[in-house]
């Protein structure tokens, strides 16, 4: 299994609404980690789940935002 995919979707549309790492951490009702966001964003695996915790707290933290896994993540 291949566990370096590249930056991420999610990388660059975090950095052109100034979100933070931290911004997701926060936003999240789930255990959702700053590691795991670092993780997401560099393109080191994640699990579809964690994924998801990112999806919800990145469409949360826009408010009434509708991204999917596929907007946000290439694999």
């Amino acid at each position: 299994m291949q566990d370096e995919f590249g930056i991420q979707p999610l990388d660059a549309m975090m950095e052109s609404r100034s979100l933070q790492n931290d911004d997701l951490v926060q936003v999240s009702g789930e255990q959702l980690t700053h590691k795991q966001v670092l993780k997401a964003r560099k393109g080191k695996f994640v699990t579809s789940n964690i994924k998801g915790k990112i999806v919800r707290a990145f469409n949360a933290v826009i408010e009434g935002g509708n991204y999917t896994q596929k907007d946000l993540f290439k694999y």
